[in-house]
């Protein structure tokens, strides 16, 4: 699948979360990259910023948080396209659920990591 095709099916899965999960979001931006910088295939996706539990350190002016997606990462762990579906929304929610401060251990519990 070509960038385009995973940039549109990951704005498809985006569009599909709860209106409740989104709409808190606050200055946060979905960016999709092919690759994490060290090149590997293991990281599905990033937070990359201040968590809404960690917003009183955050002043005005600051740059988007960011949730990235990692295209070839998600190609390499699947199969079907049915199964990709299933990987980026996982891993939307999972990022997403950092933005709100739910950590690792915590989405463990829940069944998103």
């Amino acid at each position: 699948m070509n960038a385009e095709e995973f940039e549109a099916l990951v704005v498809e899965e985006l569009d599909r979360l709860p209106d409740d999960m989104v709409d808190g979001l606050d200055n946060v931006i979905f960016v999709v990259e092919d690759r994490p910088e060290d090149g590997s295939l293991d990281l599905l996706g990033l937070y990359d910023g201040f968590a809404l539990t960690e917003r009183d350190r955050y002043g005005m002016g600051e740059l988007p948080d960011r949730i990235i997606v990692y295209r070839e990462p998600h190609l390499a762990q699947t199969e079907t396209t049915e199964q990709l579906r299933d990987e980026v929304h996982t891993t939307l929610v999972h990022e997403i659920a950092h933005f709100y401060g739910i950590d690792d251990a915590q989405l463990h519990e829940l069944g998103w990591a």
